[in-house]
């Protein structure tokens, strides 16, 4: 965390999607940035609905990551918000084999960081 993320984890902790909106050309920005990377403009951080459908996906087999090891499997996706970004979570709730493309998803808060499971 730092002081541009912190906004977005406290949010998270309250359980709250926000995605921050570039204050000069509007466009939405995500992972959390200092600055817009389209104009260098400022963004803020607003609430988003938190719905959305899977972009893209992989299924973790064994993870390098030691906080994961043995959850596996487990599905990582990367979600598109209606409200026009893209965000990164793992999609819960349902069997890896069931995930897809185009599978409309909520968010929803697993220690305070925000997954995915079907709509």
């Amino acid at each position: 965390m730092s002081g541009d993320t912190s906004a977005y984890w406290a949010a998270c902790r309250r359980g709250e999607l926000v995605i921050q909106r570039c204050a000069s050309c509007d466009r939405r920005v995500h992972l959390p940035a200092a600055e817009c990377p389209w104009c260098g403009g400022e963004p803020i951080f607003e609430p988003v609905s938190g719905e959305g459908v899977v972009h893209t996906f992989t299924v973790v087999h064994r993870s390098f990551v030691p906080e994961y090891r043995g959850r596996e499997p487990y599905v990582a996706a990367w979600v598109d918000l209606p409200e026009g970004a893209r965000a990164f979570g793992h999609v819960v709730g349902c069997p890896p084999e069931e995930v897809r493309i185009g599978l409309p998803v909520r968010v929803t808060f697993v220690d305070d960081l925000p997954h995915w499971r079907p709509a």
